[in-house]
């Protein structure tokens, strides 16, 4: 179960990397990222983020993209969030297949 500190704080950076995925994003025709996630360790010093990216055939290699461009990220991120949060969280980011397994159960269920 997660404190009322660890929510707030997830909050705030599922809304930020949002923003900043919503800006890269509009740079590079045909690729749209979401952030569907945020879960923070228990003593925040790690974050991490699910993203759902559409179209979906692009997902494992934006991902990797992002990994290896984790600390631009994480610093723009403090810029951000410099005057909310003390220390930044490692972040860690993972592919988030939820939409991809629905329309699956979805075709299965027409059948």
């Amino acid at each position: 179960m997660d404190s009322t500190r660890q929510q707030k704080i997830s909050r705030l950076i599922q809304k930020e990397l949002s923003e900043m995925f919503l800006m890269q994003t509009k740079l590079t025709k045909g690729l749209m990222v979401t952030v569907s996630g945020v879960k923070i360790s228990s003593d925040l010093g790690i974050a991490s983020i699910y993203l759902s990216i559409f179209p979906s055939e692009k997902g494992e290699e934006t991902v990797r993209n992002i990994n290896s461009n984790v600390k631009e990220i994480r610093y723009d991120l403090g810029q951000r969030v410099r005057y909310q949060l003390r220390i930044i969280p490692e972040l860690r980011f993972f592919l988030d297949n939820t939409l991809d397994y629905m329309a699956h159960i979805d075709e299965l269920l027409k059948k």
